[in-house]
C-alpha cells in the first residue's frame, strides 16, 4: 500500500454524509500531498496540483478558498483528526501503557513505533516539517495532543526508572527533551535531510539507541 493510500483509507473511513470526500478532492488531495512534500507550499502554485490532479483549477476553488486553506485541510485533518489518535492515544498506549523491565525495552519500543509511523506517513509529516514554523495554527494541535496524551505517562516512565536507577537523576522534562531530540533528528536524517544517502535504516536506529540508552544510563 502507497503512502497515500494509507492516508486515503484513513480519509474514506473517517468520513461521514457531511465530510465526505468526492473523487476529484481526494485527486485533489494527492497531488497536493506530492507537489507540497517536493517542492514546498510557498513554491507551489493551485495551477500545478490542478494539472498533477487531473482537474481544472476552478475546481480547487470550489473546495478551497485559497491555498493555505488547501495546505491546512491536509495537515489539520490528516494529522489531528486522523492520525491524530494514533499519535496521541494510539501511540501512548502502544508506548507509554507498558511495564517495562527495563529502560533499554521501552527506548526500542519508542524508537520503533516512531520509525514505522514516520515511514507510513512520510509525505505529510515532511509537509508538516516544512511548514510548521511558518504557520501557527499547525503548530498548536499537536502541542495539546501531546500535553493531553502523552507528557504525564511519559514522564512517570522517566522517574519510574530513575528511582530504579537505571538512568541518570536529571530533570524528566531534560530527559524527555534529549529522547525526542535524538530520535526526531535521526528520523529526519533517513527519510527527510539525506534520504539519498544509502543508509542502513536498522544499523543508524540501532546506533541512535545505543546512544540514547549509554548516554542516559547511570555509570
Amino acid at each position: 500500500m502507497s503512502q497515500f493510500d494509507s492516508l486515503k483509507e484513513l480519509l474514506i473511513l473517517d468520513s461521514n454524509e457531511e465530510t465526505k470526500f468526492s473523487e476529484k478532492q481526494l485527486k485533489i488531495i494527492e497531488a497536493a500531498i506530492e507537489i507540497f512534500s517536493e517542492k514546498g507550499f510557498a513554491a507551489t502554485s493551485t495551477s500545478e496540483i490542478a494539472k498533477k490532479a487531473g482537474v481544472a483549477e476552478g475546481t480547487i476553488f470550489r473546495h478551497y478558498k485559497t491555498k493555505k486553506e488547501l495546505l491546512v485541510s491536509i495537515v489539520s485533518p490528516l494529522m489531528t483528526k486522523l492520525l491524530g489518535p494514533h499519535f496521541a492515544k494510539d501511540f501512548a498506549q502502544e508506548v507509554f501503557e507498558i511495564e517495562y523491565e527495563s529502560f533499554e525495552t521501552f527506548i526500542r519500543n519508542l524508537a520503533s513505533n516512531r520509525y514505522e509511523f514516520v515511514k507510513k506517513y512520510i509525505a505529510v509529516v515532511k509537509i508538516l516539517i516544512q511548514e510548521i514554523s511558518y504557520h501557527e495554527e499547525l503548530k498548536e494541535p499537536y502541542v495539546k495532543l501531546f500535553k493531553e496524551h502523552v507528557y504525564e505517562k511519559f514522564k512517570k516512565i522517566i522517574i519510574r526508572f530513575q528511582e530504579k536507577d537505571e538512568i541518570v537523576d536529571w530533570s524528566p522534562d531534560t530527559i524527555m527533551r534529549l529522547i525526542i531530540t535524538t530520535l526526531m533528528g535521526t528520523l529526519l536524517s533517513l527519510f527527510l535531510v539525506l534520504p539519498e544517502t544509502d543508509w542502513d535504516n536498522e544499523a543508524e536506529l540501532e546506533t541512535t539507541i545505543q546512544f540514547l540508552i549509554n548516554g542516559l544510563s547511570v555509570k
